[in-house]
């Protein structure tokens, strides 16, 4: 019976994992980056409901997928592999900017408005405040696991 157990060389490397903390914050940047998407999807299928002009739901779509498309990048290919840059990266654009973006609405419409008796509790208003907390939820996450000790090690190592 043979084996394919082979003893390693000089040429083999050996790649460590990244901790748990990281593991769990690249998962719930998967799932910012999803719950944006879905939100896209939502707002895209809203806009063709409305009468959103064609030219400016295309630029949205495009501008949409080139930042999902690169963040998703950032997340695959530089922050799990441990590059210091790419967890500020994300902490700036997605905990920050990203953030604003997704409270900024809701907080405006509660100091104008406020009236909770006028909102239309439609299946898309829960479908879209469901995605909505799942995105701010993992947000948050991410941006707590990418800064514990066990994270702080893995991406100051090099």
């Amino acid at each position: 019976m043979a084996t394919t157990q082979r003893d390693l060389t000089i040429h083999d490397t050996v790649r460590m994992e990244p901790p748990v903390p990281v593991r769990a914050a690249t998962a719930a940047w998967f799932l910012a980056v999803g719950a944006g998407v879905a939100e896209s999807v939502l707002g895209v299928i809203g806009a063709l409901a409305g009468s959103m002009a064609w030219p400016a739901l295309v630029a949205q779509i495009a501008f949409r997928a080139i930042v999902y498309g690169g963040v998703f990048v950032v997340i695959d290919r530089y922050f799990r592999l441990g590059r210091n840059w790419s967890r500020h990266l994300l902490a700036v654009l997605l905990g920050v900017i990203g953030m604003a973006t997704l409270i900024v609405g809701p907080i405006h419409w509660l100091v104008s408005n406020g009236d909770f008796d006028a909102i239309d509790v439609s299946a898309d208003f829960v479908a879209f405040a469901m995605i909505r907390s799942i995105h701010v939820m993992a947000v948050i996450t991410g941006v707590v696991l990418m800064y514990q000790p066990d994270a702080n090690r893995w991406f100051k190592r090099s």
